[in-house]
């Protein structure tokens, strides 16, 4: 299995430190939370590759952070309880969960269906991968890497990035962007566009002042361009 971003959601810091030792030899990127809020931050600021959520959490339990990932994403959820009951493994499914495995679990079980879930998950998302010089969009994840990091972008960063990605070096007028982005919405203007290319400066750029990617042609408009200008 290539490697992947792990999210690990438990509150027993000896059940993160062992999965995170384990995962990470084999290959994979691993961080950690031990409550529901701090799980759900992490998502949204570095969106991972798979989540292994327990169920029972200190305040926010995994039912209500699994609730809130599938309000954001339908990135796989694999379910740890010490419950096995047939009734808590439908739960979990019905919720969005794509796997489920109990408490007490073998390593190599838990590796087995990790792989089993990315596998379903990738045959299930066939995507459109955008590539521009040093930056991926991945169209069927919703997911943007620039130099093999993961960009957390909102959803109209995301379209506007697009655009300019499917076409490096042309430019693209503040209409053009407003017709692709916002199906031509008479309250969008070009202020608009100008405030969401200052935001994807922020996040892709080391000098949001000075751009290497998203660049301004005066009195036309914007470009990405692939960061050798």
């Amino acid at each position: 299995m290539n490697a992947v971003k792990i999210l690990v959601v438990d509150d027993d810091p000896d059940i993160t430190g062992l999965l995170k030792h384990f995962l990470q030899a084999k290959g994979h990127s691993v961080y950690t939370a031990l409550h529901g809020a701090q799980a759900l931050e992490l998502f949204s600021k570095e969106p991972p590759d798979l989540v292994i959520l327990d169920v029972i959490l200190p305040g926010m339990d995994g039912w209500t952070v699994l609730q809130e990932i599938r309000k954001r994403s339908q990135v796989p959820v694999l379910m740890l309880t010490g419950k096995d009951a047939p009734a808590d493994r439908v739960k979990g499914l019905l919720a969005g969960a794509d796997d489920y495995i109990a408490k007490p679990f073998d390593l190599a079980e838990l590796e087995a269906r990790i792989i089993a879930v990315m596998r379903r998950y990738k045959a299930s998302k066939p995507s459109r991968v955008i590539k521009a010089g040093e930056l991926e969009i991945d169209d069927g994840l919703k997911q943007v890497k620039l130099k093999g990091y993961t960009i957390s972008l909102s959803p109209k960063e995301y379209e506007i990035l697009k655009l300019l990605a499917s076409e490096p070096g042309r430019v693209f007028s503040h209409q053009e962007i407003i017709a692709a982005v916002w199906q031509n919405k008479p309250f969008i203007t070009s202020s608009d566009v100008t405030k969401y290319i200052y935001l994807l400066r922020e996040k892709l750029e080391e000098d949001p002042q000075n751009p290497k990617y998203i660049m301004t042609v005066r009195g036309f408009g914007y470009k990405l361009s692939l960061g050798e200008e």
